[in-house]
């Protein structure tokens, strides 16, 4: 399959958003609202435009992924980190490495930008794949319960959270 990987314009925006809402449409969990979410943190100030991705064939966006600004804090210090959220592949393309190429490309302009660690909340047998461990190997916790199989860390520059410890803080667009 003959797919290319794009940073999203905000022409693409409607097409994007329509394709992540058909994505999750019989997710197994979901909120339904992805496509509103992303929606919501392309206007805030944790939106990166070089980390917001889609992959195209033929034409037709059939995948996107979207990296922002999180905080991670202790009360004392706070720490620059992302989130990975959502990675949205339609489902007549799932299981065909779309979303893998994505996160893949995410992860290596990530590090070209210079950001240092990421965090996602997802499957724990699939994000594993990408060097994601639990979080709570760095004593860095989710600000509301989650399994913590599923609440996951990755470090971009070797050691980047060793001396990082505290409570992951989502930009309110997460929370609306």
């Amino acid at each position: 399959m003959n797919f290319t990987i794009k940073q999203e314009t905000s022409s693409d925006y409607r097409a994007v958003e329509t394709m992540i809402k058909s994505a999750f449409e019989h997710a197994e969990y979901t909120d339904y609202d992805e496509h509103n979410l992303v929606a919501r943190l392309r206007k805030s100030g944790a939106f990166i435009p070089e980390l917001s991705l889609h992959a195209v064939l033929e034409n037709d966006i059939v995948g996107h992924i979207l990296f922002t600004k999180i905080m991670i804090h202790n009360g004392k210090e706070k720490y620059t980190s992302l989130a990975l959220a959502p990675v949205a592949v339609l489902p007549s393309y799932q299981g065909k490495g779309i979303g893998s190429k994505l996160i893949l490309e995410g992860i290596k302009r990530a590090k070209s930008l210079g950001f240092e660690s990421v965090i996602v909340l997802g499957h724990e047998e699939y994000y594993p794949r990408f060097g994601f461990v639990p979080a709570s190997k760095y004593k860095i916790s989710a600000p509301f319960e989650v399994p913590n199989e599923a609440f996951m860390a990755l470090e971009l520059k070797s050691g980047a959270l060793h001396h990082v410890t505290g409570t992951v803080e989502y930009p309110k667009e997460f929370l609306t």
